[in-house]
């Protein structure tokens, strides 16, 4: 029996079906892959877009199948017997579906005689491997991310530090929310989609590794800049991260910051072909402990490193393979981003973009790392 594939997702929200398809939709549409020959089956709204812009062997009308069954009915079918019809049609009865696959809709397939069995892991394992493509893809979602940065930089290299200590600029307060706001607006002129969920975390904000920050930001003290913005056209995402600080540091703020720079240079050089993810993580922090940043809670919250070393990034900001789970190979594409997080001196985090290549690892990534910004 020939394997059949079968997704219904929108694909601006689902990675599988914008992998397969290369086609983005806010809605959703359906997707049959037989053998490695897909069939689209899409609305008359999204079809001839379809037709000109999707990577498939086939585009069918969705609706001219639903007027069929309905004919002089007055209730429309359901998902699944427009779907049903449509897979008897090509004589299917089985398909495998993802493993978040609508239950509603799979409950009503079988019904409809088509037996649906979910997957144990993405429809499209190969994901995992990036093409050539895809790596420019990702590059060039990178140099958008690092957009946002420069714009960063620039900001905070402009700003007056007030005797209080807060950051002026503009003639106003700098706050989180406006640096965040400009990091995102250049975002949106270099070619990426703006989420509203960059990271600017200041000071003991920045110990909690997904606090996006908010208020005044303050001179001399350490800033988390965490952004990984979506490309309009490809939908790829960039990540990086930098830490950088306003006015001068303490030598426990320099201390912090040269230590976890150094443990992602460890990452970088020990990444190839064979490696252990898991391996680099525990060296990490058995590293950071030796420095005197042991991962450990006191005085109720966490301290040290306590986050993944890294994780998969393509169509999706968090995806397969998990770095600490995988074992290396060609092709595939990583975040590395240790941080360290000691509230009283603050947080710090490196983050770049790498694939896995024959004999070790490239960076995708190429934005400085700046650290007192006078």
């Amino acid at each position: 029996m020939k394997r059949a594939k079968l997704i219904i997702a929108a694909s601006e929200s689902n990675a599988d079906i914008l992998y397969a398809t290369r086609f983005r939709a806010p809605d959703a549409f359906v997707l049959l892959e037989v053998e490695g020959n897909k069939t689209l089956l899409l609305s008359d709204l999204e079809i001839d877009r379809g037709r000109r812009d999707a990577q498939v062997d086939e585009v069918l009308s969705y609706s001219a199948l639903e007027r069929e069954i309905q004919g002089k009915k007055k209730a429309r079918p359901s998902i699944a017997q427009v779907v049903a019809r449509f897979l008897k049609s090509r004589r299917i009865t089985r398909v495998e579906v993802p493993a978040d696959f609508p239950h509603l809709i799979a409950t009503n397939l079988q019904k409809e005689g088509v037996k649906t069995t979910p997957a144990l892991s993405t429809l499209w394992p190969e994901r995992v491997f990036k093409t050539p493509d895809e790596i420019k893809a990702l590059t060039a979602a990178n140099r958008i991310a690092e957009a946002g940065l420069a714009r960063a930089e620039e900001i905070l290299r402009a700003s007056e530090i007030r005797k209080d200590h807060k950051l002026l600029w503009g003639g106003k307060t700098l706050t989180s929310e406006i640096l965040r706001t400009e990091m995102e607006i250049a975002v949106v002129r270099a070619g990426g989609e703006a989420r509203g969920d960059t990271i600017v975390a200041c000071g003991d904000a920045a110990c909690d590794p997904h606090e996006r920050g908010h208020g005044p930001m303050l001179a001399h003290q350490l800033i988390i800049l965490d952004i990984f913005p979506r490309a309009a056209g490809s939908g790829y995402y960039g990540d990086i991260t930098r830490t950088v600080l306003r006015g001068r540091a303490s030598d426990a703020q320099l201390r912090i910051w040269e230590t976890c720079l150094a443990a992602q240079k460890f990452a970088l050089k020990a990444i190839r072909p064979g490696v252990a993810g898991i391996e680099i993580h525990n060296g990490i922090k058995a590293y950071f402990a030796e420095q005197g940043y042991p991962t450990e809670i006191r005085d109720g919250r966490w301290h040290g490193f306590f986050h993944g070393t890294g994780h998969g990034l393509g169509l999706e900001i968090h995806e397969e393979p998990r770095f600490a789970a995988a074992t290396f190979q060609p092709g595939q594409v990583f975040t590395v981003e240790p941080g360290i997080y000691w509230p009283g001196v603050g947080g710090v985090r490196h983050e770049d973009v790498v694939v896995v290549t024959d004999t070790g690892c490239k960076l995708l990534t190429r934005y400085p790392k700046p650290f007192e910004l006078a």
